[in-house]
């Protein structure tokens, strides 16, 4: 009996922590009788497919996702076709609340494993494995053509019946460690880690919603496994827990740890609320390490209808002053997340809350858009909110009632000028220059992208020298900042982050004289770093 897991990740860097975790699970019970195979959405599907048909697996299980759904409905159209007699499961958040359609859609499934899943895959592989045992030892051909049974499981949709649906939340302390047979399958990649499950915030558009209640992995396993990353040197481990902070005194504890334990190489990713967080957690963070602590902090708007509409009750100004507080050491990465398309949300006001977000000065300032996601409570209120979104995954919003299609592409412009001059950190002296040209930041990136868009820039992406001379013929052409100035400050970023073998064209002309020292925010750690002066005699590259 083969069970056959089947990750398909948006990037190669990244792994699948549940696979893992389901076979872990299962192991303990019918040990090698489920494998894990992973690949990419940019994977061409016929590669995928010849892989899945080596493998020969009595069953495959897909692990779904918003970016990964429309690549599995091609496979689940062929693999049939190829593997007629192998079983089909699908599981994740992607197809738990709308089994009925998928399984009329695709006749060929076997079934659809719905919510959390450890306890009840572990009974579909306990059914599998009784059934292979019960197949070879009877020599009545009908025996052998005998399907397993897996009636009477909960939480799976099966064709023609009315799933069970039960409370099948695990012990966090019973998961296994997925990482403790070593780290050869994830060399290269992001190592995510869950040492907890559950939400304490309600957030209508976010599934985690749903599980209202946290549920969390005992400090003595987390010690320990922070440990095992540490000695293992991974670069970087990518805590996936909802609200990391939302226990102070558990928070402390593993972020004690990982000062006393810091091996000057791994970096540590956590999602937090920075309204919960304490003064005593600020001033244990201002110890760190530059760049041991990666923060990711869920703004998504500092509209305050919003917020409510949302259920995410926030203070924004108590979220500027910890993130002001996080950044006086200039030791920590702060990410910053803004959501365009929520409720009550029009491009005016979203316009407030980039300026008012970029304001708190974060190492990157991630814009998305609202993603429906089925089984939210959002997807409920599409029509109170006159929201429309794609029918295709991710099921991004198109227009809402206060924002139309035209503002939302001009908004997915200015995402992407943010990427490019922002998020990047390669601009970091020509950026305010250019600011002083604008009434706000917001009209800054949105001049930028209207630049962008008149000269064909979106349809032909620029090479990365390339966009240093953009941005010194947009200044030229649509502000009245000083031409030497934005030179000199673009010439620096370039030296600063490049090292280039020849000089290039847009900086013949800079004077050959010493430039001034400065200090600049490293794109890793989120440091800034003092600099040697350059000169024309001294750099290896001519300048």
């Amino acid at each position: 009996m083969d069970f056959l897991l089947i990750a398909i990740n948006a990037k190669y860097i990244h792994s699948n922590p549940a696979v893992y975790s389901l076979q872990a699970f299962a192991d303990r019970v019918h040990p090698g009788v489920v494998s894990v195979m992973e690949s990419t959405i940019n994977q061409p599907v016929d590669d995928i497919l010849c892989e899945i048909y080596d493998h020969h697996p009595d069953a495959v299980g897909f692990s779904t996702y918003i970016w990964n759904i429309e690549i599995i409905r091609k496979l689940l159209t062929e693999i049939p076709k190829i593997l007629p007699d192998t079983d089909i499961w699908l599981g994740g958040p992607e197809v738990s609340y709308d089994c009925e359609a998928l399984l009329s859609e695709f006749p060929a499934l076997t079934g659809i494993i719905i919510g959390e899943g450890e306890t009840t895959f572990t009974r579909i592989i306990n059914r599998y494995v009784e059934w292979a045992e019960f197949r070879n030892n009877e020599d009545d051909p009908a025996y052998k053509a005998a399907r397993p049974d897996f009636s009477g499981i909960p939480n799976i949709a099966l064709s023609g019946t009315e799933p069970v649906r039960v409370d099948a939340q695990v012990d966090m302390d019973s998961l296994a460690f997925i990482y403790e047979n070593g780290m050869d399958d994830f060399e290269n990649k992001i190592v995510y880690y869950e040492s907890s499950r559950g939400c304490p915030f309600q957030c209508s558009y976010c599934l985690s919603s749903i599980d209202k209640k946290p549920r969390f992995r005992s400090l003595p396993f987390v010690f320990r496994e922070i440990q095992y990353f540490l000695d293992q040197k991974v670069k970087q481990v990518k805590f996936i827990d909802r609200t990391f902070n939302c226990l102070p005194d558990r928070t402390m504890a593993i972020w004690e740890y990982i000062l006393e334990h810091d091996n000057g190489v791994t970096n540590f990713h956590f999602e937090i609320a920075a309204d919960l967080m304490t003064v005593e957690e600020i001033e244990l963070l201002s110890k760190m390490r530059p760049g041991l602590i990666q923060l990711e902090i869920g703004v998504q708007t500092t509209n305050q209808d919003t917020l409510l509409a949302i259920n995410r009750p926030s203070s924004i100004t108590k979220i500027a002053r910890v993130v002001k507080q996080l950044n006086e050491n200039h030791n920590i990465i702060i990410h910053l997340d803004l959501i365009a398309g929520l409720p009550y949300e029009g491009y005016r006001s979203f316009r407030t809350s980039f300026n008012e977000v970029y304001a708190m000065a974060p190492t990157m300032l991630q814009l998305g858009f609202l993603k429906v996601l089925k089984g939210s409570p959002i997807s409920k209120e599409v029509e109170k909110y006159h929201i429309l979104y794609a029918d295709h995954a991710p099921y991004e919003v198109l227009s809402t009632r206060w924002l139309d299609f035209d503002e939302i592409q001009r908004l997915k412009r200015i995402e992407n000028m943010v990427e490019l001059y922002y998020n990047s950190s390669q601009f970091t002296k020509a950026l305010p220059l250019l600011l002083t040209a604008f009434e706000s930041p917001f009209d800054m990136f949105e001049a930028l992208a209207d630049y962008y868009k008149e000269k064909g820039y979106f349809i032909q992406t620029p090479a990365r020298s390339k966009k240093y001379e953009i941005l010194i013929a947009f200044a030229n052409e649509k502000t009245s900042v000083d031409c030497e100035e934005i030179l000199e400050a673009l010439t620096m970023d370039y030296y600063l982050r490049e090292n280039p073998k020849s000089k290039p064209d847009f900086v013949k002309n800079v004077p050959a004289r010493e430039l001034f020292n400065i200090t600049y925010r490293d794109p890793l750690t989120g440091n800034f770093t003092l600099n040697e002066t350059v000169d024309e005699e001294e750099s290896s590259s001519g300048l």
